[in-house]
């Protein structure tokens, strides 16, 4: 990991799919919902501090015909059922080749969260698994923790400020910079 400020962080928005669970392609059944290693108990630390949650994702599933609304409902349900719901969802339902201005890397997603939330970007970190969540944080003025998995590239954990093994180390290192601290 490596250090930065997260001084002043009121809310951390979570990439869905490959960040809080295992990333099912073009998930259309909440019974494939499987949380991440550590993504529970980095949820109850990140809550015992008093911290918004929120979830910002992608969603080309929805605009290619392969998920449908209901289905991509019924998926986000069982998301909120296993980590006890979240203060905000905000889903680009778009494909890459619509050119949107919520599709991550772009940081539209980020802003509207933060604005449902009442908070300014700079209150806010984005946890996400690759690149694009990194660069969307960038965009929109939020900070940003990188946690690869195996389809993250190497070039984006370079490029990331900060990156940490697993999702609870990612928490506990926000934590640090918080009057709560860090887990001892």
């Amino acid at each position: 990991m490596t250090e930065a400020g997260f001084a002043g962080t009121r809310a951390v928005l979570f990439d869905r799919d490959g960040t809080l669970v295992v990333d099912v392609p073009y998930n259309d059944d909440p019974g494939r919902v499987e949380p991440m290693p550590t993504a529970i108990p980095a949820l109850k630390l990140l809550r015992s501090c008093g911290l918004l949650a929120g979830i910002v994702t992608n969603q080309s599933g929805l605009a290619r015909g392969l998920v449908s609304p209901e289905d991509s409902d019924r998926v986000n349900r069982r998301v909120d059922e296993i980590f006890g719901g979240f203060d905000v969802w905000c889903v680009c339902p778009h494909a890459p080749e619509d050119d949107c201005s919520c599709r991550k890397p772009k940081p539209g997603l980020i802003l509207r969260a933060a604005d449902r939330l009442g908070l300014s970007t700079a209150q806010v970190v984005v946890i996400g698994d690759i690149g694009s969540d990194v660069d969307a944080a960038t965009a929109a003025g939020a900070r940003s923790i990188l946690v690869p998995t195996p389809h993250t590239r190497f070039g984006e954990i370079l490029g990331a400020p900060v990156v940490a093994p697993d999702l609870f180390a990612a928490v506990d290192e926000l934590l640090a910079d918080l009057p709560c601290g860090r887990l001892k």
